[in-house]
């Protein structure tokens, strides 16, 4: 199966989320953009790819290990923004602005629990950010980055991560459905 590690976002979060994407769609409505569904926003602390079932418990049981250690990290989404930049959009996404540093060292611990698991460490820095939209293609995109510097994102809203999440990617053509295999409460006494 397809899986990714993630922290799940508040239903209040995901509204904003939502709100943000349907201001950008409006302002750009020529951009080739394939949108997150609004009700799946989550942060993605590694993406594991293609993982043999009999394995998932091993990934599970390091999971366990990791969040033992974890507290639970208080973040604020705010901000939208694009990778690599907004005039070459490939992925737009939403910001975080307090907890990254936690959010941070958890990822790390993550990446040192998988990797014995023969999940290689990513090539580049963790990015704390959730994944609004995909752009296909630059068809339309000359009004998406105004669109995005437009929408009124200041502030998408507060939540507090308290569990990891190993989570499934099934692959269809109406786009992904994410469906949780475990979850790991962080219940440690340090981030």
């Amino acid at each position: 199966m397809r899986c990714f590690v993630a922290v799940d976002v508040s239903p209040e979060v995901r509204a904003a989320v939502t709100r943000a994407q349907e201001a950008i769609r409006k302002a750009a409505p020529g951009a080739d953009v394939r949108w997150a569904d609004g009700q799946q926003i989550h942060l993605t602390v590694k993406f594991l790819g293609a993982v043999p079932d009999d394995r998932v418990p091993a990934v599970s049981s390091a999971l366990e290990g990791v969040v033992a250690g974890a507290r639970p990290i208080a973040l604020v989404a705010a901000g939208l923004g694009a990778f690599p930049t907004l005039r070459r959009p490939r992925v737009l996404w939403a910001g975080l602005t307090a907890g990254v540093p936690e959010l941070t060292a958890l990822a790390a611990s993550v990446e040192g629990a998988l990797a014995p698991l023969g999940f290689p460490a990513e090539g580049r820095a963790f990015s704390a950010h959730l994944t609004i939209g995909r752009v296909r293609s630059p068809r339309g995109g000359g009004a998406l980055a105004p669109a995005v510097e437009r929408a009124d994102a200041a502030e998408l809203g507060a939540w507090t991560a308290s569990e990891l999440v190993l989570y499934e990617s099934r692959l269809r053509p109406a786009g992904a459905l994410y469906v949780p295999v475990s979850r790991h409460r962080l219940r440690g006494g340090r981030a």
